[in-house]
Order: structure tokens, then sequence, then C-alpha cells
């Protein structure tokens, strides 16, 4: 089994860049319902992942931050709470599966740093019922006679 396998590639992801504004960031993540999304820079590379909470703590701390002002801010500004750390699309099943069991998402990059998609946790999971599934119903088969 390899990362590959689960991989949701970079052209059905939605990332941000950097340069994105703080503005645009939350109306693509309300739009798509999501709370955090992997930020990919001018270079293609994986650059972290920002999410509602970083966005919040941005808020909180800006006397007077209205709609208007979250547009002259750019995701390169705010700060990054939470490290979610990407895995090499080489890597073995086992990093991504300890990469999962604490972030929603894994970015994918290949052996330069280049973000090529993301592994849902969700996936992971649904893939782990269906086996459990087989083997229930294998078993079952053999204790009916």
């Amino acid at each position: 089994m390899k990362v590959a396998f689960f991989l949701i590639p970079k052209n059905e992801v939605v990332f941000l860049t950097p340069k994105t504004s703080m503005r645009q960031a939350l109306e693509k993540m309300e739009h798509h319902s999501y709370t955090a999304v992997p930020l990919v820079d001018e270079q293609g590379c994986y650059a972290g992942t920002i999410t509602e909470g970083d966005l919040l703590w941005k808020l909180k701390n800006s006397e007077g931050l209205d709609l208007s002002g979250m547009e002259k801010i750019m995701l390169k500004e705010i700060a990054i709470h939470v490290k979610n750390k990407p895995v090499r699309i080489d890597s073995r099943i086992v990093d991504l599966l300890s990469a999962a069991s604490e972030q929603n998402f894994v970015p994918v990059v290949d052996d330069q740093g280049i973000f090529i998609g993301i592994v849902r946790r969700r996936e992971i999971i649904e893939y782990c019922v269906e086996i459990i599934k087989e083997k229930e119903q294998a078993g079952s088969r053999f204790e009916g006679g």
C-alpha cells in the first residue's frame, strides 16, 4: 500500500497562498465549509496550513479589525499555531497513519517539497472500515459451515 493510493491531487484540493488576504481566506473557507486549508507558496512548495483558529487569533489580537481591514492582511502575516506536518509521496504508510491520527488531512509533497495533494483522514478510515467488513463477512462464511 502506498501513500498515492489515498492521494487527492493538487488540482482537486482547495489551497491558498501566503499572499491571499485574510478576508479571501475566510470567504473561501466558509464557501467550502473547511476549518483548515493548506498554504502553497509561489514556488509550489507546501508552506503550512491556515486554520480558522489562526484567523480568529489574528482577529482577537488586532484591535478594530473589520472586514475591509482583513483585505489588507495577507496570510503570510498571520501566525500559524498548529504545524501540520506533510509526508512525502514515497513515505511509509505508517508515517501517513501517524500524521493522520493528529490532523484531519495530511499534506503530501514530492522529494523537493512541492505540494502535490492531500490525504484526508476520512478516506483512510473508510478504507479500514471496508477491510474490517470484508474480514467479518469472510469469517461469517466460515462459521456458518
